[in-house]
């Protein structure tokens, strides 16, 4: 167990002890020592009584920071038990990218009274904001970057900054832009404070620019970043005009909410799911993905029993179905994780698919001859009966090419369609391996051993 998961059981400990007590002091305590982050993730960690007891001690300067932090569904939980002028306080203060995550959280009316409570600029900011598709660099673009022309000189430069007196946090380049604010390069920092102040913008700034598209996938902002290993880019319009920002601290979030929504997609749940949600609606999300796969054992299980003589004269064919399509489903697991992963990261396209497909049938192959010959020595050891060792190790390795195959098939198939691979691939993968499987085992069987 490492630190930092110490350090989280302690402080959920103290909390839960200090809220059974009624220790408001202690609470007030932990809290005031804790970051926005860091209380959102206590906060997420405990049931509903304790986390509003808590988040009533929250105090209100961080409100806003808070809920950004913690997940949709416990957000939702938390601004019900807010009036509509302490989520209009919460919201002061928070720059326009965060407040438009946290502006259509909002009840309508306190929505209304938080635009009223705005000035004009503040406003068409926000709709701005707003306008922008969900899952779009313009979501996540920080309009506070700071623009400069290339025919002025460090000197004048330095003389805009220090009467501005700040520059926006995570600020490594100033953005260079011509008369009709056309984003032409970039002037790093560390130039303009180690050059001749006399020396023009033009001579020092960068003009091969890593910018991104305002319509841009945040998911493809992610990866742009990680390749290019990136602090922060510019977002331009369509036309190339200089529109705001992205940094590698808003990059990080995407990072971790891609990453949890693919492992919890894999198990046919939502990423922004309460943990300690009521039961009743938890138990409603679950059920459908809980059909859906009674529905695949049902066709497995109608394949079982179209083989139910031989099952009846052959005892060992029950005793061994299950290793043919737990092997199947093992293998068609691997290579359905590396294809999604692959696919989430940008390096399977059409143009690559067919080799990875022969790869995968050859490892298949490789793997399934292998494994089938184990198999088949311990069938016939175990069964005194040849016929069964051989007739499992084709299948074997029959139901191993299958899910292979399936393994690469399945995800393409499923995002031709605009589904997410990594929501369904893993219950479509189980009935391809389970159905082969038993198909090609128990007819076999049947075909030569009766």
């Amino acid at each position: 167990m490492n630190d930092t998961t110490e350090t989280l059981e302690h402080r959920l400990s103290g909390i839960h002890a200090a809220l059974v007590k009624d220790q408001t002091e202690q609470v007030d305590e932990v809290v005031a020592d804790l970051e926005p982050a860091e209380i959102a993730l206590l906060l997420e960690s405990l049931p509903p009584a304790d986390r509003i007891r808590l988040w009533e001690r929250v105090p209100a300067e961080v409100d806003g920071e808070v809920l950004l932090h913690v997940h949709d569904e416990v957000r939702s939980t938390l601004l019900d038990d807010m009036d509509h002028a302490e989520i209009v306080a919460a919201a002061t203060g928070l720059d326009t990218t965060d407040l438009a995550e946290l502006f259509e959280d909002l009840p309508q009316l306190v929505a209304e009274d938080m635009l009223r409570s705005m000035d004009e600029q503040q406003r068409q900011r926000l709709q701005e904001t707003l306008a922008f598709e969900e899952d779009s660099a313009g979501r996540l673009m920080r309009t506070d970057s700071i623009g400069v022309r290339a025919d002025v000189s460090l000197e004048t430069v330095n003389r805009f900054l220090r009467w501005k007196e700040t520059v926006p946090d995570n600020t490594d380049a100033l953005m260079v832009v011509d008369r009709n604010g056309l984003l032409v390069g970039t002037l790093p920092l560390a130039r303009l404070v180690s050059h001749d102040p006399e020396k023009a913008v033009a001579d020092l700034m960068q003009t091969e620019v890593d910018f991104i598209s305002m319509d841009m996938k945040s998911r493809d902002v992610a990866t742009l970043f990680q390749t290019h290993d990136l602090a922060s880019a510019p977002v331009v319009d369509d036309e190339g005009r200089l529109l705001g920002r992205i940094v590698i601290e808003d990059i990080v979030d995407v990072i971790r909410d891609n990453s949890e929504q693919a492992l919890m997609n894999m198990a046919g749940l939502d990423e922004e799911e309460d943990l300690f949600a009521p039961v009743l609606p938890s138990a409603r999300r679950r059920a459908v993905w809980l059909g859906i796969n009674l529905i695949t054992a049902f066709l497995a299980a109608g394949v079982i029993g179209r083989f139910e003589a031989a099952l009846d004269q052959i005892v060992a064919l029950a005793v061994l179905m299950p290793i043919v399509a737990s092997m199947g489903g093992i293998a068609g697991s691997q290579t359905l994780t590396l294809a999604i992963r692959g696919m989430a990261l940008g390096q399977i396209s059409r143009t690559n698919s067919q080799w990875l497909m022969r790869k995968e049938i050859g490892i298949a192959a490789l793997n399934g001859v292998g494994w089938a010959l184990v198999v088949a020595l311990l069938s016939v050891l175990w069964f005194k009966s040849i016929g069964i060792g051989v007739i499992i190790a084709i299948a074997l390795v029959i139901n191993m090419l299958a899910a292979g195959i399936a393994g690469i098939a399945i995800p393409l198939l499923l995002k031709r369609m605009g589904i997410d691979p990594a929501l369904s691939g893993s219950v479509v993968l189980t009935t391809v391996t389970d159905v082969v499987g038993f198909m090609a085992f128990l007819g076999l069987a049947t075909l030569f051993l009766l």
